[in-house]
């Protein structure tokens, strides 16, 4: 029996924090579900584009749509990020389910390639235009089907193409290697 390998990616975690604190610097209040489900489109768009995500999170299927774990525990203020990133404290907190700013200083636009920040500014925007209905029933597509309430594969985000067994194939064996 063959044990099929899964596309693995090293979370982005600097890509992270630029990308919840950008999101808020955007729009102060920013609710937790617009901004989740932001950096799933950005994700999965860069997949598509440009054959590697943004973040690379580790997406489980929840009840209301994706959610890139990593990212999530970061907006709740995780102290294993803070360690991670080497700060004493994110530039905003959590109120309830909104984002708030608590400093001044700007978001480490260096972080992001140009495509990447396209990616994220064009999954942002898509994202703050939907209500939450409709943001949930965008993201329950194939891919957070074929979860099953558990964890998607990046073999599901991919789109539909003729080269698509190729390049699960080639990023298999690329994507741990990767610098996101």
């Amino acid at each position: 029996m063959k044990i099929q390998r899964l596309i693995r990616f090293k979370f982005a975690a600097e890509k992270g924090l630029a990308a919840i604190h950008w999101m808020v610097r955007e729009q102060p209040g920013l609710d937790l579900h617009t901004m989740l489900k932001s950096c799933y489109f950005a994700d999965k768009d860069q997949l598509n584009r440009e054959n590697r995500p943004v973040f690379g999170a580790t997406y489980r299927a929840m009840q209301f749509g994706p959610v890139p774990l990593e990212i999530y525990e970061m907006a709740k203020g995780e102290a294993i990020w803070l360690a991670e990133l080497g700060l004493d404290r994110f530039p905003w907190r959590l109120d309830g389910y909104h984002l708030g700013l608590i400093s001044n200083d700007s978001p480490d636009m260096d972080a992001f390639s140009e495509a990447d920040f396209a990616s994220l500014q064009a999954g942002f925007a898509m994202s703050r235009t939907m209500n939450f209905t409709s943001r949930t029933a965008a993201t329950h597509g194939s891919d957070w089907q074929a979860a099953n309430l558990g964890y998607l594969r990046y073999e599901d985000m991919l789109d539909d193409t003729e080269d698509k067994a190729d390049r699960i194939a080639d990023l298999v064996e690329s994507a741990p290697y990767m610098r996101l």
